[in-house]
């Protein structure tokens, strides 16, 4: 059974889209000789696939002038025969593959990302975002992390700068959770982000004793993912990373600003999001907004407010 799957660029809706991809995966496991299933997708996102079950290669598009990426695509698919073609990113390339089934997202910005994507086969309820770490991999997340301590995790960067929480309010957050009195107190901080974004999180080195943080920033996905399912609660922008901790079931509040949260925000039972007074829309219509300006779009969320929702998070999450 061939199954490609053309899924995103970006590492945020990748994720989004496994669960979908999980689901095909269990559906045509009984299909003789199992699924022989090929993904294509940006390179970012590229790791999030490789040593997924029935996943036997993962085809990197890397952008290139005049669309030249899809046309390597379809240089790459053209000589076989598809069972099933599933392309997340609605591209033309699905139409002229050999397919037997063959389903297209259309885009849709009235639904939950989630949901849109789990639409274009009609699987309801949609299938939950998941990863598939191997036994090395949680072995090793198990030796990095504490295991007689909480751990919160944090998010504090993100891929524009508008839509992210000031570094110094992510240390204030930090040391009131983990502080005398806080609810995770004396825990340890796992900290989080992509390669070569130390700088945007100094605030962060400053406040945490060095005994207490555990710097994985730049660290791979599915490290990172093993990581978060051992932790106490994440916190963090919207981004990439937060979807990753929302996918690995920890306690995840999502913090948003310039974006959609009714799109975009963590998915699962595990998850809240919050922002300050303003809507995405208040945002970005503001005359003194500006799409390209270093400056944080979140100063209108407090400390106090997002320390109170992590709060609730956890007491509910408890209770259940």
């Amino acid at each position: 059974m061939r199954l490609l799957f053309i899924t995103s660029n970006r590492i945020g809706d990748a994720i989004f889209s496994t669960g979908l991809l999980g689901h095909l995966m269990e559906t045509l496991a009984g299909s003789e000789g199992g699924p022989d299933i090929t993904v294509a997708c940006g390179p970012v996102a590229a790791p999030l696939f490789a040593g997924a079950p029935g996943v036997t290669h993962v085809h990197v598009m890397r952008k290139e002038k005049f669309s030249l990426h899809w046309l390597r695509l379809l240089r790459k698919t053209i000589g076989t025969r598809w069972d099933v073609v599933v392309d997340i990113r609605g591209s033309a390339t699905a139409y002229a593959l050999r397919a037997g089934r063959r389903y297209v997202l259309k885009p849709d910005h009235t639904k939950p990302r989630v949901e849109h994507i789990a639409g274009v086969m009609g699987v309801s309820p949609p299938p939950s975002p998941r990863l598939w770490p191997d036994e090395v991999t949680r072995t090793r997340a198990a030796a990095l992390l504490p295991k007689d301590k909480p751990i919160l995790a944090v998010g504090p960067t993100a891929n524009w700068p508008k839509k992210m929480w000031p570094a110094e309010r992510y240390a204030e957050f930090v040391h009131a959770m983990t502080g005398p009195g806080g609810k995770l107190e004396g825990a340890h901080v796992l900290l989080t982000g992509g390669p070569g974004e130390q700088d945007q999180v100094a605030a962060l080195y400053e406040a945490v004793p060095s005994e207490r943080l555990i710097d994985q920033i730049g660290a791979d996905l599915i490290d990172t993912y093993a990581q978060f399912e051992r932790v106490s609660l994440f916190v963090g922008n919207d981004s990439g990373l937060m979807h990753l901790a929302a996918a690995s079931g920890v306690p995840t509040l999502g913090l948003f600003g310039p974006t959609r949260d009714d799109l975009y925000a963590p998915w699962g039972d595990n998850s809240a999001n919050i922002r300050g007074d303003r809507t995405c829309d208040e945002i970005t219509s503001d005359p003194g907004y500006d799409f390209y300006s270093p400056v944080s779009a979140m100063t209108d969320l407090s400390v106090d407010r997002t320390v109170q929702a992590a709060s609730d998070l956890l007491d509910k999450i408890a209770n259940k």
